[in-house]
């Protein structure tokens, strides 16, 4: 049986900064602070670099899910979420995520052995797995965080 392994969408494999550049100047203006709850904007995000090629890899050793919040005040964020993943993953039976996406504001609930999440908001710091924590030393990039992965399928 391959272990379970949790990944995280927003700044974990998609860069979210690239919505926020994309969003319109009176978007960008209105939801200032709070960019999250912007409609739309999760449509219009970018994979960070190596992140696609990372959870395909980690997928073939890892029984594995992607793991996100969307904020509650933003209806779209729940749809495009998906359709991000089935744009930039794969929307058919047999493509990585296929059917393998949870959304959830507590993620602690989810039973697993590893979570990758940039931040340990939303249950991440109660999480009973391991969290590998994306961004910070040692897992800045996905190749660092896939050359730590390999071993521990």
């Amino acid at each position: 049986m391959k272990k379970i392994l949790y990944v995280d969408l927003d700044n974990t494999l998609v860069d979210f900064q690239s919505g926020i550049d994309r969003l319109s100047a009176a978007d960008f203006a209105e939801y200032d602070g709070h960019y999250d709850d912007a409609p739309g904007i999760f449509a219009l995000m970018d994979p960070l670099p190596g992140a696609i090629d990372s959870y395909a890899e980690l997928s073939g050793l890892f029984d594995t899910y992607i793991l996100s919040t969307a904020p509650w005040d933003n209806p779209s964020a729940w749809t495009d979420k998906l359709n991000w993943v089935r744009h930039h993953i794969g929307a058919d039976e047999g493509t990585p995520a296929y059917k393998r996406l949870i959304l959830s504001h507590r993620k602690h609930l989810n039973a697993g052995d590893y979570i990758i999440d940039d931040r340990t908001k939303n249950g991440v710091s109660e999480f009973q797995g391991v969290h590998i924590h994306f961004g910070q030393p040692g897992f800045e990039t996905w190749e660092q965080v896939v050359q730590h992965m390999r071993p521990l399928a």
